[in-house]
């Protein structure tokens, strides 16, 4: 007579049990970073640091990333556009108030044919062009 290799129901759960907490631990080691090479430089990895670093010549980080805020609800497929425009599609994407207060000080009779044109109504300041 041969023996039954398989186990109840009961001795698989068990089994399983057993298991679930050698795969947990093995997923949280493989989530572990690993360290830089020797020739690469430690990551920095504060979220809420001021990123520095690519910012044109004659624009503050707080520009560049006003430009960016506003570039990222207004698109590209809404230029040319004007003041009454911009309001209604910062409303629509649900933009924060201050970009809104910034878009009311627009001029009524104005169109804008790129976010830069934007910005530069909005008083920001802009990349200086190279000479």
């Amino acid at each position: 007579m041969q023996e039954n290799d398989k186990t109840g129901p009961i001795q698989d759960d068990e089994a399983k049990k057993r298991l679930r907490g050698d795969l947990r631990s093995n997923r949280e080691e493989a989530r572990e970073m690993e360290p830089s090479g020797e020739d690469q430089p430690e990551p920095f990895r504060d979220p809420q640091a001021l990123r520095t670093g690519g910012t044109p010549a004659g624009m503050t980080p707080r520009d560049v990333e006003l430009r960016s805020e506003i570039a990222q609800y207004l698109g590209r497929h809404l230029y040319p556009t004007g003041r009454q425009e911009v309001l209604d599609a910062l409303r629509a994407e649900h933009a924060p108030d201050r970009l809104l207060d910034m878009a009311e000080g627009l001029p009524a009779d104005t169109r804008f044919s790129n976010v830069q044109e934007l910005a530069q109504a909005l008083g920001l300041h802009t990349e200086s062009r190279r000479g």
